[in-house]
């Protein structure tokens, strides 16, 4: 397997692409910290992954001592680290008219600086497993969507943090940095959202091809395969690399003229 003996924190992992990349390392033989803010979905994936391979810690990446908490919690568990997965945010609209700084800066303490602390809570024990750190981004780190500002612009920042880290880390520690930005998946709270939207039910059935030109969107559990990769030691010593995973070439690609319908 894969992964075998391997132990890896995954946040934001009761849903969506975290909850997949959770699973698929568990079938490849680690064992995995699940974190989220609800218990009952945490519970159940803890459930589902089997206590012996799995432990829960629900905790708020905003306060401080959550990141703490879960590098004790893995510790304690497993005794170990060797791969953390940043994949918690919060995916909220917002555009610079709507958008106070309360609100931006709670986007950065969760999606950016969150992800750094933990990544220097867990450096130590990182360093003596020669491991790894996996950030999930987004293709909207380039630009971002006109209703998704504050988001974008923090993943943009990851993705700064991901490179300058993955040369600084790799060279002093051994401990590789990298990223993968996802395009447009389709997550439990993605279709929520879509729904609040107004959308219909079944809204992505019928995503213009433009934006899915393989006819559906992406499923976590190919960004889960992906992960895979870059957990493991199969990618050797590549570091500080950011690779996108979309179905079609986003920089570069004109948009509709009509946007509404998605």
């Amino acid at each position: 397997m894969r992964l075998d003996n391997k132990v890896i924190i995954v946040t934001g992992s009761c849903t969506g692409i975290g909850k997949a990349i959770a699973e698929r390392c568990v079938a490849e033989g680690a064992s995995v910290v699940i974190h989220g803010l609800e218990q009952d979905l945490g519970e159940e994936v803890v459930r589902q992954l089997g206590n012996e391979k799995s432990v829960l810690y629900i905790g708020d990446l905003a306060e401080e001592n959550t990141v703490k908490k879960l590098v004790e919690t893995a510790l304690t568990a497993f005794g170990k680290i060797d791969a953390i997965v940043n994949n918690a945010a919060i995916v909220a609209s917002s555009n610079i008219h709507d958008t106070d700084l309360n609100f931006f800066r709670h986007i950065f303490e969760v999606n950016t600086l969150a992800p750094f602390a933990l990544i220097k809570e867990a450096l130590p024990h990182l360093t003596k497993t020669s491991g790894n750190v996996l950030n999930i981004g987004s293709v909207n780190a380039y630009s971002g969507e006109p209703n998704l500002m504050a988001y974008s612009v923090t993943k943009g920042a990851l993705m700064t943090l991901t490179r300058n880290l993955g040369d600084t880390l790799h060279r002093e520690n051994g401990v590789r940095v990298n990223q993968i930005n996802p395009g447009w998946v389709l997550t439990e709270r993605e279709a929520e959202r879509k729904r609040e939207h107004g959308l219909s039910e079944d809204w992505y059935k019928g995503v213009p091809a433009v934006f899915a030109p393989a006819g559906r969107l992406l499923k976590p559990s190919e960004i889960a395969s992906a992960a895979v990769y870059w957990l493991g030691d199969e990618c050797g010593p590549v570091s500080g690399q950011v690779v996108e995973l979309e179905q079609h070439p986003f920089i570069g690609r004109n948009p509709p003229k009509d946007t509404s319908t998605i």
